[in-house]
């Protein structure tokens, strides 16, 4: 309407002209423009990862004890200290051939598959190629038969407003490391475990031949009482009683051999062979293996980066804490992008020539749809927050188990070293007690022929010696199997992985024969599936 003012636009002009404006392609910008908008600033809910406080000893207690002193040392190859090339290289097979090592480290690449999912989901998680060939009839009272034939490509993108996927990738890199801690714990336990059991059938062999010769001494005893006895100088007891003692001592023979063959068909499965096989490895000295005179013991703070089993349990937190921001993100709307293009043709009208399966790529026969979206669980009754509460409550547990891991590993530390310097000294005494029974034994058998004392003296003083020299041997090989244990304790032995390749070659060749795993496997040092800066921006931090 025009006035002496000029125009002027009224209420129902206002309107018209709002309806002309929002046209749907403006709107369907705006929608655009507003999802863009959103996914250039989105955020990342749920809690970012701290580092859990842990109780920490500011020394070890027994670090002034005899044999121990405090500094740092390298404990990848702990084992070289007992100078046993025998021990060096069954360590050397069980790291190639052990079965439960390979299945750890068959794992560590299930892991970076599986980091390679959770990152494809970074990008349009629905893109598919669409195909269709339908031979159709309209009713029983037309006899019309047609075709039709569609191809076209489908797409569809959630985008990453929340940081829920990004948390995904988060909690995939955290199992990656998880499970190379993992690996590195078997390899700790794999390492003691064949240097306890080396030790321990070392220990066996020495107690038999300490077995052997003394039913060697207390047969010689026999002989000497069934002279004497025949001679009338003695009574039949004291051939009785020679007796009763050989045959103790023989009675022991049998158990430590059946004590010595467990042994070495568990030292058998550790190396990844079948029981006996291990005959020609074992050949060598029947001794026990010395332990070192000093073991060094790093301070209680570098435990936390060197023991493997507390570094698992600090990649589980890891993993565990994305976990929340994942059902957080549930919360609120999801938005997602879509679209679909293709070619539909049909030939319904062919005898008129107006349409044909030929034409499936002409400019008539294409279709396309696209635009924006958003998906919102807005009656979810409590359930996505009670999802939240769960994952919460999981990562509170795996923090707790990490202090009771911290403290657990300090109390192994502890034990292992104080068994150490007190077997040790245990075996000091009993050498001396091994010496004077050895010498009683001397004396008792010359009274003895002499007729000075009775037979008596001379069972109690063989029976003294059998046990003491027994007992020697046990205990020393108690000092090597308890400094394997100090060692364990500290979490050495899994660095000889380093630059060595995690897959053995059969089993790589076995998987690349099945299935393409790209550069999965390749021997290079693990690395995840993201480039620099992903891992850079979505790693876990370094505590």
């Amino acid at each position: 309407m025009y006035t002496d003012k000029g125009y002027v636009v009224t209420n129902q002009n206002q309107t018209a002209c709002f309806a002309r404006w929002i046209k749907p392609w403006r709107l369907w910008v705006l929608a655009w423009a507003t999802i863009m908008l959103m996914a250039s600033g989105c955020t990342t809910v749920g809690p970012d990862l701290v580092k859990p406080e842990a109780p920490l000893l500011d020394d070890w207690m027994e670090t002034q004890a005899p044999g121990l002193s405090a500094g740092q040392t390298d404990y990848s190859n702990w084992w070289s200290v007992f100078e046993d090339p025998i021990l060096d290289n069954l360590i050397e097979k069980a790291y190639q051939q052990n079965l439960s090592l390979q299945i750890a480290g068959i794992r560590i690449y299930e892991a970076r598959a599986q980091l390679g999912i959770v990152v494809g989901n970074l990008y349009p998680q629905q893109q598919a190629a669409l195909g269709e060939l339908t031979r159709n009839k309209q009713n029983e009272n037309i006899d019309n038969h047609f075709n039709e034939l569609s191809l076209g490509f489908d797409a569809a993108w959630e985008l990453d407003v929340w940081g829920k996927f990004r948390r995904s990738v988060q909690s995939g890199v955290a199992n990656l490391e998880a499970t190379v801690a993992s690996y590195d714990n078997v390899l700790v336990s794999l390492t003691a475990e064949v240097a306890r059991t080396y030790i321990v059938i070392r220990t066996l062999e020495k107690r038999l031949v300490i077995a052997g010769n003394n039913v060697k001494l207390q047969e010689e005893s026999l002989r000497i009482a069934e002279i004497r006895f025949s001679e009338g100088a003695v009574s039949e007891l004291d051939v009785a009683q020679a007796k009763l003692l050989l045959n103790d001592t023989q009675a022991l023979i049998p158990r430590l051999e059946s004590s010595l063959r467990r042994a070495q068909n568990a030292l058998a499965i550790l190396l990844g062979v079948l029981p006996g096989g291990l005959k020609e490895m074992l050949d060598g000295p029947i001794e026990i293996p010395v332990a070192a005179e000093a073991v060094i013991i790093d301070i209680p703070n570098n435990l936390l980066r060197r023991r493997p089993d507390i570094r698992l349990s600090e990649f589980r937190i890891a993993f565990q804490s994305p976990q929340i921001g994942i059902a957080k993100a549930d919360l609120y709307p999801q938005f997602f992008l879509f679209g679909t293009i293709g070619w539909r043709s049909s030939d319904a009208d062919s005898v008129s020539g107006d349409h044909s399966l030929d034409d499936i790529f002409s400019d008539k026969s294409l279709f396309w749809s696209a635009g924006p979206g958003f998906n919102w669980d807005i009656l979810n009754y409590g359930r996505i927050r009670n999802r939240v509460r769960v994952e919460d409550a999981r990562f509170q547990q795996l923090v707790v188990v990490y202090k009771n891991t911290v403290l657990n590993a300090q109390r192994e530390v502890e034990d292992a070293m104080v068994t150490f310097t007190r077997s040790k000294e245990e075996e000091r005494f009993l050498k001396d007690s091994v010496t004077a029974a050895q010498h009683s034994v001397d004396l008792s058998l010359l009274q003895y022929k002499e007729g000075l004392v009775d037979y008596q003296r001379v069972l109690d003083s063989q029976r003294s010696l059998a046990t003491q020299a027994d007992r020697l041997t046990e205990v020393s090989g108690q000092v090597g199997t308890n400094l394997v244990a100090t060692y364990k304790a500290l979490g050495g032995g899994w660095q000889i992985r380093e630059g060595e390749e995690i897959l053995s070659s059969e089993n790589r060749n076995q998987m690349i024969e099945r299935t393409n795993w790209g550069g999965l496997l390749d021997p290079e040092e693990l690395e995840s599936t993201v480039d620099d800066k992903d891992r850079q921006d979505w790693r876990w931090p370094e505590w």
